[in-house]
């Protein structure tokens, strides 16, 4: 398996690796969906979803510079800036502030995106208060609809192979 570039060395080639994989993760997602393993799936699209927004962060680090100040220690005592480390690593609690940033249909298919996440972790619920999916065929729509989403945006990239 490749090991994915860091930004901060060569954000061209980190930036294509992230799309690859948004492109591998939302195909297992499907395979999922097709086998019935909806929650497994979810997580997939979810995956293919962050890699997607870590993609498009690459180029807006600037502007995402004034949100994520400062800097991270990292393995080994290095220090790297935080915008690099947030690009890097895309934890869930930092992609909706990084989707507002980048706007548009990023930003709105994040709120899909962390529904079905925490679908995930929680499954549906009747009443709405673990999971704001009632039935699994509801939840089932959203990821769907991530899926379909990543694969409009990666078209716009058509040198992935």
């Amino acid at each position: 398996m490749q090991e994915l570039p860091k930004p901060w060395f060569d954000k061209e080639r980190y930036k294509k690796t992230r799309l690859l994989e948004a492109k591998y993760e939302a195909e297992l997602a499907k395979r999922f969906l097709d086998d019935g393993l909806i929650r497994n799936a979810v997580g997939k699209a979810y995956q293919a979803w962050k890699a997607l927004v870590a993609a498009y962060a690459v180029d807006y680090k600037d502007k995402l510079k004034s949100t994520f100040t400062g800097t991270v220690k990292i393995k080994g005592g290095k220090k790297v800036d935080k915008v690099d480390w947030v690009i890097a690593v895309m934890p869930s609690t930092s992609i909706k502030l990084v989707s507002q940033v980048i706007g548009g249909e990023i930003n709105l298919y994040t709120n899909v995106a962390l529904l079905i996440h925490q679908y995930q972790y929680n499954g549906p619920d009747k009443e709405g208060i673990l999971s704001p999916y009632s039935s699994d065929e509801s939840a089932k729509n959203d990821i769907f609809l991530i899926l379909e989403e990543v694969e409009k945006l990666l078209r716009k990239f058509p040198d992935l192979s």
